[in-house]
């Protein structure tokens, strides 16, 4: 099971991710409104085992601490990007790292570029993406840390060789598909 709820000022996505069966869940950047966000989570009866972000700007953190005293659930991050927690998190995200839910196996893919430490969530026919890859565009890379050629050569490199017909879950904006990102999307286009 899989929600998406649009959060805070800067509309950034947090998603809710659960394995039917086993009533275990994870949250997926919970930047904001954080009642709204439990809310959902009990709604769908999970147990939040994990709290995963894809990358340290506020939009994307700011709801974490509290969410983690509400849930007790564990916040990873990559260690290039934990500063922008503003707390000690309590695990680092590396790239190829594996976190199970059942027997749903969610890899983690380091794409820097929007932040040092940005990373992607590929779970079965679906990749969480942060803001490196949005529907027709991709993250902005003027912020401290960032870089355009190495964000653009992760997502060609690292991205698009899921597969044409995973879907792509943004930081921002509506989903979209790898293969509609590969053929369509401005930054890709030769």
């Amino acid at each position: 099971m899989l929600r998406q709820l649009v959060v805070g000022p800067y509309q950034s996505n947090c998603y809710i991710l659960g394995h039917k069966e086993t009533k275990e869940g994870l949250v997926i950047d919970p930047g904001d409104e954080v009642f709204r966000i439990v809310k959902e989570i009990s709604s769908l009866g999970l147990k939040i085992r994990y709290i995963l972000i894809t990358h340290g700007h506020i939009d994307h953190v700011g709801g974490a601490k509290e969410l983690r005293k509400i849930t007790g659930a564990p916040v990873s991050i990559h260690p290039l990007d934990s500063n922008g927690l503003g707390f000690e998190p309590d695990g680092h995200l590396v790239d190829a790292q594996e976190i199970s839910l059942g027997e749903f196996k969610i890899s983690v893919i380091h794409t820097p570029g929007h932040s040092p430490g940005g990373v992607c969530f590929h779970a079965p026919g679906v990749i969480f993406t942060g803001d490196t890859l949005f529907a027709g565009s991709i993250g902005r890379t003027d912020f401290p840390g960032g870089n355009h050629h190495q964000l653009v050569q992760g997502v060609k490199e690292k991205i698009f060789p899921l597969g044409d017909d995973l879907r792509v879950y943004p930081g921002h904006g509506p989903h979209t598909t790898i293969g509609t990102e590969r053929k369509h999307n401005p930054f890709f286009r030769h």
